[in-house]
């Protein structure tokens, strides 16, 4: 789980660029005003600052524009996989002092873990063997 910062030089997101990035990923390119909509689905967000986090996460380099059209279409620089990937990784690092068993067994002790999930989690160990 330990890695050098040189391989997570993506900035760090906060909470409503993630729900951001989420719109994308799951939709592809989008105006502003097609991420907005989204986001109102779940939580009233403006629509200048749905535009002012998408210019900062432009700015930041998380996102880039396509200006081509009269309508400015955002798009995701970096993968979603990758980028989740790059943010547990930090969080493992920072917080479990890089030891994913901690952060399973953190996990795993937690009260909302399912019986389900439980044993989904034994198959995917067992096929690690």
């Amino acid at each position: 789980m330990k890695n050098t910062q040189s391989e997570n030089n993506l900035p760090e997101p906060t909470k409503a660029e993630l729900e951001i990035l989420q719109v994308l990923w799951e939709f592809g390119p989008s105006t502003v005003r097609f991420v907005n909509d989204k986001l109102n689905e779940q939580r009233e967000v403006n629509y200048t600052s749905t535009l002012k986090q998408m210019q900062i996460l432009t700015e930041k380099g998380i996102l880039k524009r396509d200006e081509s059209q009269m309508k400015h279409i955002y798009i995701p620089v970096e993968a979603e996989e990758k980028t989740k990937v790059q943010l547990l990784d930090r969080f493992v690092n920072t917080l479990y002092k890089g030891s994913a068993s901690q952060l399973m067994m953190q996990l795993l002790g937690n009260e909302k873990t399912s019986k389900k999930e439980i044993e989904e989690i034994k198959r995917l160990l067992d096929s690690m063997d």
